[in-house]
């Protein structure tokens, strides 16, 4: 038996186009944008909250235990937030590539 990739997505392209519905694309690639958007905005924000924990690290020396590891913790939070950003991007790019015709798949 051969073994079929799954991937998952919010918009099950393959299943409408199966019962014979259609896809709308445009919606899929603007909802792709904005999940990437958002994990920008969480990397930004996590890299931000980090640089903070630094700060006051240096600035409270007493406490820079619990900053130091509060500023990792942000820190990888950010790496996490902008591999999901990355993710959604590949995902919209997929989309783009559905939209113009193509079956474009992992």
């Amino acid at each position: 038996m051969a073994e079929e990739k799954h991937h998952h997505h919010l918009f099950h392209h393959k299943d409408k186009a199966e019962e014979g519905g259609s896809v709308d694309y445009e919606k899929e690639i603007k909802h792709h944008k904005h999940l990437e958007q958002i994990g920008e905005l969480g990397t930004a924000a996590a890299g931000v909250y980090a640089l903070h924990e630094k700060h006051e690290a240096k600035k409270h020396p007493e406490h820079a235990h619990k900053h130091k590891i509060e500023e990792e913790i942000a820190a990888a939070a950010a790496v996490g937030a902008g591999g999901y950003a990355f993710h959604e991007h590949h995902d919209k790019k997929d989309a783009k590539k559905e939209a113009e015709g193509g079956h474009h798949h992992h």
